[in-house]
């Protein structure tokens, strides 16, 4: 198993290290944006520039550029200070990594509460869909459920944003700063709530399909029967039995949507003004900022990257009968 795993997470470094380089390389193959003049700040800019190679070939820049990330206890700081550049054409001679920071918990917190409100929902449509299968129930939330997966998140945004804050006005259509809530004030929650609720449409109708799926599967198992002639109600076969082996490839699917939740707000965080790192994003690439576009790939890709190991070994310790890494 360590072996496995070991394994697994050199080939994640290796993976992630050719996506960068990738991005890196198409990235610095396309025209160098100019650097907008504001006062002095244009002069801190071209010396940055020239400080990160701009003016070498790409696979200088590109080793010059991973030296700064791993250049411990720069600019007089203590621990780890990686140096991802200054912003050239949004946040102007600001920090990369100070303004990702900055942002950062607003995207964390927003798709927290998304995923804290959206799992226990979804798993229970899909429990009650599998026990009421081929009812009126089931195909109510599976006909739901097909209907909410066919409709890109944005549009519930909007349909959120006009009834539930322009024509009820239940709640702000921008959210709350932090001068003025704390992130886990419930302030903050009701000013963020209409962009968790569009969030939560796509989570709660993927967990509620796959689990009705694999509850449907498991209730038909001739271990369920042999439980039920030993003297077990079905509601005790159903809880003892059914869940427990149902819940094998979901737990794992819920933590690779717990991580993975952080890549599904780029366009809801625009469409609410939420100061996150998707709308920043985003911004990014419109305005081809290089330093803030390379910082934010190295996330999400990073993010993705961690998902699927997750995901792949929570298997094993969810189910101690796989053996990961068995020939």
């Amino acid at each position: 198993m360590l072996k496995y795993v070991i394994k697994r997470i050199l080939l994640m470094f290796v993976t992630f290290f050719i996506i960068a380089t990738m991005c890196f390389v198409l990235i610095k193959l396309l025209p160098l944006p100019n650097a907008k003049a504001q006062g002095r700040d244009i002069n801190l800019v071209l010396e940055k520039r020239k400080q990160m190679g701009y003016d070498k070939p790409i696979l200088t820049q590109y080793a010059i550029y991973w030296k700064n990330i791993f250049n411990f206890g720069s600019n007089g700081s203590k621990g780890w200070s990686p140096d991802f550049g200054i912003g050239e054409q949004m946040y102007i001679s600001q920090s990369v990594f100070d303004v990702i920071k900055e942002k950062l918990p607003y995207t964390i917190v927003v798709n927290l509460y998304s995923i804290l409100i959206a799992v226990p929902i979804g798993v229970l449509l899909g429990i009650y869909a599998a026990l009421r299968k081929n009812r009126w129930q089931d195909h109510f939330v599976s006909t739901a459920v097909m209907l909410v997966v066919s409709v890109p998140s944005y549009v519930y945004a909007f349909l959120v944003q006009y009834f539930l804050c322009f024509k009820t006005g239940w709640f702000p259509l921008t959210v709350a700063s932090r001068e003025t809530a704390t992130f886990f004030s419930w302030v903050m929650f009701v000013s963020m709530f209409p962009a968790v609720l569009s969030l939560c449409f796509g989570t709660i109708a993927r967990l509620c399909r796959f689990t009705r799926a694999e509850l449907s599967e498991v209730l038909t198992g001739d271990y369920l029967l042999l439980a039920r002639t030993k003297g077990l109600t079905k509601n005790q076969a159903i809880t003892r039995h059914a869940l427990r082996n149902a819940m094998v490839p979901i737990l794992p699917m819920i933590l690779g949507e717990f991580i993975g939740i952080l890549s599904g707000s780029l366009i809801i965080e625009g469409i609410f003004g939420i100061p996150g790192i998707g709308k920043l994003y985003i911004t990014s690439i419109q305005l081809r900022d290089y330093n803030f576009f390379m910082a934010l790939t190295f996330f999400y890709t990073l993010i993705g990257l961690v998902a699927n190991l997750v995901v792949d070994l929570s298997y094993g310790f969810i189910d101690p009968r796989i053996k990961m890494g068995a020939k």
